[in-house]
């Protein structure tokens, strides 16, 4: 009998390279324009800030906008971000999380292009696609095309929660999409120029620079932290599960050297994990601050960790005093006013999840029209 030795090599999967990488295929659409950049501290090629790597390539860069948290990215959630003008390079800094949320047309009538580039973590409430959806709606208005350097999705690998009820659209929920969309940014703004989201179904003209070697699928860790308080991959797997804590009186462990990857309050019965939320430049003021919190430690159950309700109804069941456990924040971050009654009236996270399937559905074969990658 013969037999025949197969070698089996493992074929290593080629690195991501990012939108902002591939300056050979942006940079001719730049030369000889009036530019405005949307860009944080995520928005980086290789470890050089995208605003550097234009400035090097003589590109006409005429102010910067910036989201929740700024530029630097260092401020606290919510926090109001200030006009200024960055030491390093002298240009101006247009806040988009102050006055106002979306470019004025005065900001915009010096500017030819406008350049998109942000890391997302994929959850309906956090806030850059919601700047996304108003510089948008700005460069529709004012016909100026929008360059979107596109980024992966730590969580696009997949789609859960609740669809969101448009009666309850607010700024950390501006789109009839689920808790967890399963989109990159580029992704996002295609569906929302396709759905005919903004006003008057206005159209944005879009550039799309597309991630490579990337799928939906893939696990992607984050070079940066997208905000200060999601500091490495296990806060942001948790964070689409844990952010509905923000709407109630549970603390996110915002405060500590874990945010959202601990869950606790300060007396009442939730767990035997215990710390203590200090309040620091990144979380200013935080809830419970220099109480002990009694809770639950989430950071070894964080590996790709997936939506769940199972700790907001546990939590529930366990307080004492029910009727402050939700705050008026809650169902704008859940999108709708069932979710709230749901857990209110007992029922299990199988039963809820029936609630919402119809919708996430009719979703899901939506998105399929916008896709950019496999999943």
């Amino acid at each position: 009998m013969w037999f025949c030795a197969v070698s089996l090599v493992a074929v290593a999967r080629k690195p991501v390279v990012v939108g902002a990488s591939q300056t050979e295929t942006y940079l001719p659409v730049l030369a000889g324009k009036r530019v405005g950049c949307v860009v944080n501290h995520s928005s980086l090629v290789a470890n050089k800030h995208l605003i550097d790597t234009l400035l090097s390539q003589k590109i006409n860069i005429v102010k910067i906008f910036a989201p929740e948290h700024g530029f630097r990215g260092q401020a606290s959630a919510g926090e109001k971000i200030k006009d200024a003008t960055d030491e390093k390079t002298g240009l101006p800094i247009v806040s988009l999380y102050g006055d106002n949320k979306m470019p004025t047309p005065e900001q915009m009538k010096d500017l030819d292009i406008i350049v998109f580039d942000i890391q997302d973590v994929g959850a309906r409430f956090y806030t850059y696609i919601s700047t996304l959806h108003y510089v948008m709606q700005a460069c529709a208005k004012h016909n100026v095309p929008l360059l979107v350097l596109d980024r992966p999705n730590p969580n696009g690998h997949y789609i859960d929660g609740p669809v969101l009820d448009p009666a309850f659209k607010s700024f950390v929920g501006m789109h009839p999409i689920p808790i967890v969309h399963g989109l990159t940014l580029a992704e996002l703004a295609q569906m929302i120029n396709g759905q005919h989201w903004l006003p008057d179904s206005a159209v944005c003209p879009l550039i799309i620079v597309k991630n490579q070697n990337y799928k939906h699928s893939d696990k992607y860790s984050l070079p940066v932290r997208p905000s200060p308080n999601l500091p490495n991959d296990a806060a942001i797997y948790l964070y689409p599960s844990l952010c509905l804590f923000e709407g109630t009186m549970v603390s996110v462990a915002r405060g500590t050297d874990f945010p959202f990857q601990a869950i606790g309050a300060a007396g009442q019965p939730f767990g035997r994990f215990h710390f203590t939320p200090t309040s620091r430049p990144e979380a200013k003021n935080p809830p419970f601050d220099k109480q002990v919190c009694n809770g639950v430690d989430l950071r070894r159950r964080a590996s790709h960790h997936k939506f769940t309700l199972k700790y907001l109804i546990s939590f529930y069941q366990k307080c004492t005093n029910k009727e402050k456990f939700f705050n008026n924040f809650f169902n704008k971050l859940a999108g709708n006013s069932s979710l709230r009654e749901q857990i209110v009236s007992g029922m299990s996270e199988e039963k809820i999840r029936e609630t919402w399937q119809k919708d996430l559905e009719q979703y899901k074969a939506m998105r399929q029209q916008y896709l950019l990658y496999e999943d």
